[in-house]
């Protein structure tokens, strides 16, 4: 029920920032922000509520690991609004970033049940980790700004002046710069210790521990033609994209085409 009326939320959420935008002032709306940290609030509340009935940290499916996404998310949204130094954050990166904190939650509650399970049932044994637990909270808020840098680069590629380009790049650039060391820590240093605690090694190539790394690797390349080769505006969004899309692909691509060890999840 919490997870529904959260869903309710991000939906008004939507329709506001949308209202907004379609005034074309580009100004920020006095509400969508909060309704999204409640929607954030009510989800943290049911992963609490697995977690006690499970007695571990309800992050360890698919299900589980949508709701902290889409959570994420939202808190993400709203700490950028309240961000003053934060330039250029527009309504249509608040609102494409809403749409698909929405999606993710969408696919949480309404896949088919094989495809997303959502009954409460304790972690397999390699899961009871509290290394897993790091590994896929900081991996996740790293993906939530990495989310929002998408957006921000789509707006690079269709802004039409040179002002709100640098603008959005901007605010790609702040986006992937906080998300990338979040990301680095969870995915690779946390899940490498999880993997050597759950596996006996410290990396196996399974598919998810590949695409995890193209992924890094992607935004790495970002990091690097702009701090070093000092490449701005499309080039940079082209690569901001890409790394979404590996993101995309590393979480659902890997999980539901590719066998692996983390195929439970």
């Amino acid at each position: 029920m919490m997870a529904t009326i959260a869903l309710v939320l991000i939906v008004f959420a939507a329709i506001t920032q949308a209202a907004f935008l379609l005034r074309r002032e580009n100004r920020r709306d006095p509400v969508s922000h909060w309704l999204l940290l409640a929607a954030a609030a009510l989800l943290t509340a049911t992963l609490v509520d697995r977690s006690a009935l499970i007695r571990f940290p309800a992050v360890t499916n698919t299900y589980e690991s949508l709701l902290f996404f889409s959570a994420a998310v939202c808190v993400v949204l709203f700490a950028l609004r309240l961000a003053r130094r934060t330039r250029g954050f527009s309504p249509f990166v608040t609102f494409g970033s809403t749409v698909l904190a929405l999606a993710l939650l969408l696919i949480a509650l309404y896949a088919p049940q094989n495809v997303v399970p959502r009954e409460i049932q304790p972690p397999i044994p390699a899961l009871q980790s509290y290394w897993l637990v790091l590994h896929v909270v900081f991996s996740f808020i790293g993906e939530a700004f990495f989310l929002v840098s998408f957006v921000a680069a789509i707006a690079v590629l269709v802004s039409g002046t040179e002002e709100r380009r640098a603008e959005m790049d901007h605010l790609v650039a702040a986006s992937i710069g906080i998300g990338y060391p979040l990301f680095t820590a969870g995915a690779l240093v946390f899940g490498a210790i999880w993997a050597e605690t759950a596996w006996g090694a410290w990396w196996s190539w399974d598919p998810k521990e590949t695409w995890a790394l193209v992924t890094w690797l992607i935004y790495t390349a970002y990091l690097h033609t702009r701090l070093v080769k000092r490449l701005r505006g499309r080039v940079s969004a082209v690569l901001a994209l890409a790394g979404f899309a590996a993101t995309v692909f590393t979480f659902f691509g890997v999980n539901y085409l590719l066998a692996g060890l983390h195929s439970y999840g």
